[in-house]
């Protein structure tokens, strides 16, 4: 019976994927890398798939240089004074904290005993500080929704308890800072906050960073189908976001992640990527990276989301566009719910990389290659 239903299975995988790997005219040939046929993405400079980086959406070299001498050297301080000098007003602050929290939390599965010490010495040794305050109530998140015994379990709650009192720990050390807040709506969406308690919340991180995309991100799960609200739901706040965003504002982007968190699980007509919903998400999204600053920090994550969406609808030229600005580093939606991120970041980049040969693409053609 189990090699029936993995036949089935498969059979699915196969039907999901074929529309996708069609070439504009005949199809698509999955050939071995070292076929005369296969499109190489290392010829456009793409990073191999084993140097891909999975911890974050987009290069920090700050953050890459601090994380590795904590870690090398066991020692908080080079984390604390990042934090310390970085502007809590934006985004650069809520992804550096993500990034040490999940750099601890990886830490405690490998090693449980000893793994996170410069983490523990930290907290011990500076209690009023706010960067390590937010890390800690962080890595409670995370420690829930990955090792807890599954969601709605005994450990899952309790833990989240215990997240939501480090976080009003972590902002009564900061008053004006959103992170801890932006914390709690994981919290939120966990223990299952009524929608006027989670109304009250999301106040709370609007009047500290109206714009706060990864916030709004954060948001968006708990009004999702799957968690406490629906599909009309979702897609109302992120419509409304995206209405109110200012010129520039990644924002604009949203209703693609709203689109992104009700697909269907098993998708087996392509026109569904090409249908009017997603057609209208897609241009919203580009236009949002369009209109981005080059340096804004979560430009990166609206344009790994626009790869999976791109490739799906074939359009390989603008998907190719997107992998230049991003390849080599994952850690971001869709790649980051795979159990190999870096797996299937590559298997979209290959398909973009064929699509784009088969319709008359090059790496001479594709704009800002670096050969």
């Amino acid at each position: 019976m189990e090699i029936l239903w993995f036949l089935i299975a498969v059979g699915l995988l196969v039907a999901a994927l074929a529309p996708v790997i069609r070439r504009r005219r005949d199809a698509l040939r999955l050939v071995p890398p070292q076929h005369p046929d296969a499109a190489d993405p290392e010829n456009y400079g793409f990073v191999r798939q084993e140097q891909l980086d999975v911890r974050v959406p987009g290069p920090d070299q700050d953050l890459m240089d601090a994380l590795g001498h904590v870690q090398r050297t066991g020692q908080w301080q080079a984390a604390s004074q990042l934090l310390a000098g970085t502007p809590r007003e934006g985004e650069r602050r809520w992804q550096r904290v993500q990034a040490f929290a999940g750099a601890a939390a990886l830490e405690l599965v490998r090693t449980p005993g000893t793994g996170a010490a410069w983490l523990k010495a930290w907290r011990l040794e500076a209690p009023k500080d706010a960067g390590g305050a937010q890390v800690h109530a962080e890595l409670l998140v995370q420690q829930a929704w990955r090792n807890s015994g599954g969601v709605g379990s005994d450990d899952h709650r309790i833990i989240l308890e215990e997240a939501r009192t480090a976080c009003g720990e972590a902002a009564l050390l900061a008053p004006g800072d959103p992170v801890p807040y932006i914390v709690e709506l994981a919290v939120a969406r966990g223990l299952g906050y009524s929608e006027a308690e989670f109304d009250a919340l999301w106040a709370k991180v609007l009047d500290r960073a109206p714009e706060h995309m990864g916030a709004h991100l954060a948001a968006l799960h708990y009004w999702c189908e799957k968690w406490h609200g629906s599909r009309e739901k979702a897609d109302a706040f992120a419509h409304a976001a995206a209405a109110r965003a200012p010129q520039g504002s990644l924002l604009a982007a949203l209703p693609l992640f709203a689109v992104y968190e009700h697909l269907p699980e098993i998708t087996t007509v392509q026109s569904f990527y090409r249908s009017a919903v997603v057609t209208r998400a897609v241009e919203g999204a580009l236009y949002a990276v369009h209109s981005a600053r080059p340096d804004d920090p979560m430009l990166a994550h609206v344009r790994h989301l626009l790869v999976f969406f791109l490739v799906h609808g074939e359009r390989w030229a603008e998907a190719m566009e997107q992998l230049r600005h991003v390849d080599g580093c994952v850690g971001a939606l869709p790649w980051s719910h795979q159990s190999d991120p870096a797996e299937a970041y590559a298997v979209f980049r290959a398909l973009a990389v064929a699509g784009y040969e088969a319709n008359g693409g090059t790496p001479a053609t594709l704009r800002g290659y670096p050969g």
